[in-house]
């Protein structure tokens, strides 16, 4: 989910063949403009055949490592499904929350917002005008929540969480709840899932730590937070319908009383 692309291809070598050369010989220009070339054709078709919805989605695909957030995008329609007329206001936090602001915007009846949870770096146009217009927030998550209770009908969670220690998310998940007037949808990567990388320590802070369904479930007791079953079965059903199978685990939660 990093966005600055041009960095992790030289951290990684994903670039093909690049490590190759000997250390004291020189390619030709031909060569270098190639796979230069190359490389270029291979970003414009993961992002081509990812419907160009982010680039957090189409170098998550490329690096074979898995975004809750691109995963989101896939998983909207069924959760329109399941919550019908809740989703008429909603709260993204996560990363690369411009993406998901964005395309709810595009809904009809739906207002949406966002937090992104890390700095805004290099972002396009539109993401700024969200920025300017108070719609998108830069807000640390470990803190209260600059909302009034209830402010919004949904909030949605995705990746976010990954990255925090249960000392913050002990205050976090409350908080998130206290916000939402009818659900808390939390999208959380699998344990051994691997996670985009890339500025992943510079950017979060310490690495992904992916939990089992168990972990959360116990995690969600202990802190008052209540599955919403009726919720859960609805969108499994939605899901089955249209053969959808999340690559993130899916929770949804009660708001708080």
């Amino acid at each position: 989910m990093s966005r600055r692309p041009a960095r992790r291809f030289a951290d990684t070598g994903s670039i093909p063949f690049v490590g190759s050369f000997h250390p004291k010989s020189r390619p030709s220009p031909l060569l270098s403009l190639g796979l230069v070339v190359g490389a270029l054709l291979i970003i414009g078709y993961v992002y081509h055949s990812s419907g160009g919805r982010s680039a957090a989605d189409a170098f998550s695909r490329l690096e074979g490592g898995t975004s809750c957030t691109a995963e989101l995008h896939r998983a909207l329609p069924v959760l329109k499904k399941a919550y019908g007329d809740n989703m008429r206001k909603v709260l993204h936090v996560g990363p690369d929350t411009c993406s998901v602001v964005s395309k709810l915007l595009k809904e009809e009846d739906t207002e949406a917002w966002g937090i992104e949870p890390y700095d805004l770096d290099e972002t396009d146009s539109n993401c700024k005008a969200l920025v300017h217009k108070g719609i998108v927030r830069v807000a640390d998550i470990k803190f209260s929540l600059p909302y009034r209770s209830k402010s919004f009908s949904l909030v949605i969670v995705s990746d976010a969480v990954d990255y925090l220690s249960p000392r913050y998310l002990n205050r976090t998940l409350p908080e998130l709840a206290r916000v939402a007037a009818d659900g808390l949808v939390i999208l959380s990567g699998y344990p051994g899932q691997q996670k985009v990388k890339g500025a992943e320590l510079s950017k979060f802070g310490r690495p992904a730590k992916l939990r089992s369904s168990s972990w959360w479930i116990r995690f969600f007791i202990q802190t008052s937070l209540e599955e919403n079953e009726p919720v859960t079965k609805k969108f499994e059903q939605a899901a089955a319908k249209r053969s959808y199978k999340p690559a993130c685990q899916v929770f949804h939660l009660k708001p708080l009383l």
